[in-house]
């Protein structure tokens, strides 16, 4: 029992110092990082004008709403490749697109005549996300 106990022991400090030189598990070993919902009424303005463009099927007003979204991190539910697409919330003040998106699945033609499969809000540039309710 004593050397059950000893290997558990050694284990443990070899699983700890393997943390310590490589760090956090990185988001796809982690698995999704969907990090609760978010209703549409409790998004931003900006959002809530994006989701309905999105659900409207446009026009969108940057020329990059719409592409693939690679998903290459693992942070959304895993689908095949093309499911996701991005879509940019305007943030006031930004120069730029701003860090801002909105992430939907499903296949853009058909959103014209359904509703997209789900979407998710990332308001910090694709580090989380909430999903859309």
């Amino acid at each position: 029992m004593q050397g059950r106990k000893r290997q558990g022991v050694v284990i443990a400090w070899l699983l700890a110092a393997a943390f310590l030189l490589l760090g956090p598990l990185p988001a796809a070993a982690r698995g999704p990082a969907v990090d609760g919902f978010i209703a549409v009424q409790s998004l931003p303005r900006e959002a809530r004008a994006t989701y309905e463009l999105i659900l409207s099927g446009g026009p969108f007003p940057y020329a990059k709403d719409g592409i693939t979204f690679g998903n290459y991190e693992n942070m959304l539910p895993r689908q095949r490749r093309g499911y996701y697409h991005e879509y940019t919330v305007r943030t006031p003040g930004a120069r730029n697109r701003g860090a801002r998106r909105i992430v939907c699945g499903g296949m853009p033609g058909d959103w014209a005549r359904n509703r997209p499969a789900e979407c998710y809000y990332s308001d910090d540039h694709y580090r989380t996300f909430r999903q859309i309710r």
